[in-house]
C-alpha cells in the first residue's frame, strides 16, 4: 500500500463532484510524464517483491487463533527498529520497509532496496524474505506470529476472531453483518474507501462462494450463522431479500477481499516499449500462476468449492452502480457506461505495439472514455495505449482529499494515480513517478501468498526468469483476452492446478526462429558463444523475416491455441511446446552461473515443476485435506475454532521446518525460523 496521504477525505456525495476534475487533471499529469520520459531508455533491471503478512494471536488455553489488531503499534515499533538497524543487517541486505495495509491485522513488507539483475540478487530473495519475517516475529508478543496466509479461515465467523474482540454491530463504514469496523486500518483513507464504494454502488458489496458439499453438508445449504433478522442498517435486509444465495457462503464487506494477503512482483523495463511487451507477455500467465499458488479454500468458517481469493476481492471493491452492472438501462440510471467487470479483475487489453499483437486478441467489449481517448491521440499517444488509459479512466476516483484537489500537474501524478492505482488488475503498467529515478515498470499481481518463504521465493524467481525469457526470445504468448478471462474463472475452481484445463498458445516462437523452423524444443540452437553474467534488461528490437506479417496472420486466431493442463503448460507437451519451465531452462543456458548457484535455482524451479505435475499439492488442497482429516471435522463443511487453531499452528510449524509436509514441500526444504519457539501445544 506504501505511504498514505494525510488529509480530509470527502464522503461520496462531495467526492463525486470532483470526479471529472480528477480525470481531466490525471490525464494532464500522464501527458506531462509521457512527454518527458517517452524516449527514456537504457534502464537496468531493478525489481522487487511485496509480501503481505497477517499477524495471528494464539490462545493455547482456549484453542483459538485470532487476528491481532495491533497494526499501528507494530508498525511504529518496526519503524523505529529499522531506522537504526543497519549494523544488524545481513551482508548485502538493506533494511527492509514495512507498510500498512487495509486489514488492521496486516503488514506489507518490501526489500529495503530493489534487486538487480545479478545472479546473487536472484539467490538472495529467499534470505531477504526470511529476514523480514524474522524481524517482524522478534518484535511481536510471544503469542503472535506473522503468517503468510492468503485468507484467514474464520474471518467473519461467529465467536471471537479478533484480538481484542470487536462487535460487528458497529461496522459504520461497511454496514457488514460479520466484520467489525475495527478490522479496518484506522487511517481515514480506508473507512472512506469502504463507505464510498458502498454508497456509489447503492448497496453493500455482495459475494457468494459455492460451499464445498461434503457428506453431512445440509442441502440446500442455508447458512445459519447469517443474522437474518438484524436491522441496524437499511442494507441489513439485503441478505434476506436475495443477496445471500442458497448453497453459497455469503460475504458482504470490502474486508473479506482487501483483507487477503498476496505476493506481487514489480519489474523495471529498459524502456516503455519493452514494458508494454513484458506486460502483454505476462497477461496469459496470470491465471496459470493463480491456479498454481491457490491457497484460500476456507471462508467465514466454511470450506468453499474454490481455491483462490480473486473473485472475492473483485466483488469486495465492486463499486459499479446497477446501471453499470446491466441491472438497469443506462437511460434510466444516468450512467455513462455498461461496465462488464469490477475495477479489481483481470486485464482487459493487450497494449504492445509489437507486430505479434494481432487486433483479434483484444476480442472483448471494453468501454472507454472517447473524449479522453481523442485527447490522448491528439497528444501523440498511439491507439493501443490511448485506449488502455481511456478504459481505466471510465472509473470514478473513490477517495479524494480536500487538501489535494488542486495540484501542479507538471510535478504531481496524484490525480493520475488516484484512478490508475484503484484499477486493481492482474497486471499493472506503471509510468515513472515524477521527479524519481524510477523508469517504466510492470507489476505482476495475480499470485496468492505461500506458506513459506521458500515457496514465495521460488515463484518470484520463476516469474523473473520467465520475464527475461519472454524478452530474450521475443516469445509469443498471445491468446484472446476472452480466453484469458475464461482461464481466470477456471483457475479458481477446486483443484484446478491438477484437474483444470486452460487455453494456451500452441506455438510460442516468433516467425523465423530456429525452433519454429526446425521443430526443436528449444528456441535457440545451443547456448550462445559467450554467456552473460547477469539478467539483461535491454534487448535489441526483434528482427523478423520479411514475410513475418503474412506468417503471423496466416492462421485464424482460433487455430493458435488449445486447451492444456497446467502440467503441459508448465512442463511441456512433446517437442512442439517446451512448456514455460522449458523456456526458462533454455534461457538459463545463456547465463554464466556457478554450479552451486544453478543447483539452488533448480531447487526453486523444481518446486514449481512439481506443483505443476501434481506430485506436490497446492496450499489450497493441502489445507482442505488437513481440515477433512481433523478429528473435530464433522464432514459438514464447517471449520470450527479448534480446527482453525490446529491448522494455523501447523502452518507455523511447517514454515519453521519443525513439521514435515512432504506432500506440500520438497524433501530439501529445511524450514525458516527454527530458532523461534513454537506457539502451539
Amino acid at each position: 500500500m506504501g505511504l498514505l496521504a494525510l488529509g480530509t477525505p470527502l464522503p461520496w456525495d462531495e467526492a463525486k463532484k470532483y470526479a471529472d476534475h480528477v480525470r481531466t487533471h490525471g490525464i494532464t499529469q500522464f501527458l506531462h510524464i509521457w512527454e518527458r520520459l517517452k524516449d527514456r531508455s537504457g534502464d537496468e533491471l531493478l525489481w522487487g517483491d511485496e509480501i503481505e503478512y497477517m499477524v495471528v494471536a494464539f490462545d493455547n488455553e482456549e484453542k483459538n487463533a485470532k487476528l491481532s489488531l495491533r497494526q499501528t503499534e507494530i508498525l511504529q515499533k518496526l519503524g523505529s527498529i529499522v531506522d537504526g538497524i543497519c549494523s544488524d543487517c545481513p551482508d548485502n541486505v538493506s533494511p527492509p520497509t514495512f507498510h500498512p495495509e487495509y486489514g488492521r491485522y496486516m503488514l506489507e513488507s518490501t526489500p529495503g532496496s530493489p534487486y538487480t539483475g545479478s545472479i546473487q540478487d536472484l539467490l538472495s530473495v529467499e534470505g531477504n524474505m526470511r529476514y523480514r519475517r524474522t524481524l517482524v516475529r522478534k518484535h511481536l508478543k510471544p503469542n503472535e506470529i506473522p503468517l503468510t496466509f492468503t485468507s484467514f479461515p474464520r474471518l467473519g465467523a461467529p465467536g471471537q476472531f479478533t484480538e481484542p474482540y470487536c462487535d460487528p454491530a458497529g461496522a459504520t463504514s461497511s454496514h457488514s453483518l460479520f466484520l467489525p469496523e475495527e478490522i479496518t486500518n484506522p487511517h481515514a483513507r480506508f473507512p472512506t474507501l469502504t463507505a464510498n464504494i458502498r454508497t456509489r454502488r447503492g448497496s453493500k458489496v455482495t459475494i457468494n462462494l459455492p460451499v464445498y458439499v461434503d457428506k453431512n453438508t445440509p442441502r440446500p445449504f442455508i447458512d445459519p450463522t447469517i443474522p437474518w433478522d438484524r436491522d441496524i442498517y437499511p442494507e441489513d435486509r439485503e441478505a434476506r431479500e436475495g443477496a445471500a444465495l442458497p448453497d453459497h457462503i455469503y460475504l458482504d464487506a470490502m474486508g473479506f477481499g482487501m483483507g487477503c494477503c498476496c505476493l506481487q512482483l514489480t519489474f523495471q523495463a529498459c524502456n516503455v516499449s519493452d514494458a508494454r511487451r513484458m506486460y502483454d507477455g505476462l497477461i496469459p500467465i496470470g491465471p496459470i500462476l493463480l491456479a498454481l499458488t491457490g491457497a484460500s479454500p476456507i471462508w467465514r468458517g466454511y470450506l468453499a468449492d474454490v481455491d483462490c481469493r480473486w473473485n472475492v476481492i473483485a466483488g469486495s471493491v465492486d463499486d459499479r452502480t446497477p446501471g453499470e452492472r446491466g441491472l438497469k438501462p443506462l437511460s434510466e440510471s444516468g450512467d455513462r457506461f455498461r461496465i462488464p467487470k469490477s475495477r479489481y479483475d483481470s486485464v482487459d487489453l493487450y497494449i504492445s505495439d509489437n507486430i505479434l499483437n494481432r487486433p483479434e486478441y483484444n476480442d472483448t467489449y471494453v468501454p472507454y472514455d472517447e473524449a479522453i481517448y481523442d485527447r490522448l491521440l491528439k497528444n501523440g499517444i498511439d491507439k493501443l495505449l490511448a485506449k488502455h488509459i481511456a478504459h481505466l479512466f471510465i472509473r470514478d476516483p473513490l477517495v479524494i482529499f480536500a487538501e489535494t484537489i488542486d495540484q501542479d500537474d507538471s510535478v504531481s501524478s496524484d490525480h493520475f494515480e488516484n484512478i490508475q492505482s484503484t484499477n486493481w488488475q492482474t497486471l499493472r503498467f506503471k509510468p515513472p513517478p515524477p521527479g524519481s529515478p524510477i523508469g517504466w515498470r510492470v507489476e505482476f499481481r495475480s499470485m496468492e501468498v505461500q506458506i513459506t518463504d521458500f515457496e514465495n521465493a521460488a515463484f518470484a524467481v520463476f516469474v523473473v526468469l520467465l520475464s527475461r525469457a519472454i524478452m530474450y526470445y521475443n516469445l509469443n504468448f498471445y491468446t484472446p483476452i476472452s480466453k484469458v478471462d475464461e482461464n481466470m474463472a477456471r483457475a479458481q475452481q477446486r483443484d484446478a492446478a491438477r484437474q483444470g484445463r486452460f487455453f494456451f498458445r500452441k506455438n510460442v516462437y516468433p516467425p523465423g526462429s530456429s525452433a519454429a523452423s526446425s521443430g526443436s524444443s528449444s528456441p535457440v540452437d545451443g547456448a550462445p558463444a559467450k554467456k552473460e553474467k547477469k539478467l539483461r534488461n535491454c534487448f535489441d528490437p526483434p528482427v523478423l523475416p520479411a514475410d513475418a506479417f503474412e506468417s503471423i496472420n496466416a492462421h485464424a486466431v482460433e487455430e493458435e491455441y488449445e486447451e492444456m493442463s497446467i502440467d503441459e503448460i508448465m512442463n511441456g507437451k512433446g517437442i512442439e511446446f517446451p512448456g514455460l519451465l522449458g523456456l526458462v531452462h533454455s534461457y538459463l543456458n545463456t547465463l554464466d552461473i556457478e554450479t552451486e548457484d544453478m543447483n539452488k535455482i533448480h531447487q526453486y524451479l523444481g518446486l514449481v515443476r512439481r506443483r505443476a505435475d501434481g506430485s506436490l499439492l497446492t496450499a489450497a488442497t493441502w489445507i482442505r485435506n488437513f481440515v477433512q482429516a481433523h478429528p473435530d471435522y464433522k464432514q459438514d463443511s464447517v471449520v470450527s475454532q479448534e480446527i482453525n487453531y490446529d491448522l494455523l499452528v501447523a502452518i507455523d510449524e511447517i514454515e519453521r521446518g519443525v513439521r514435515k509436509a512432504p506432500d506440500l514441500l520438497p524433501e530439501y526444504y529445511k524450514g525458516g525460523n527454527k530458532d523461534e519457539g513454537s506457539i502451539g501445544i
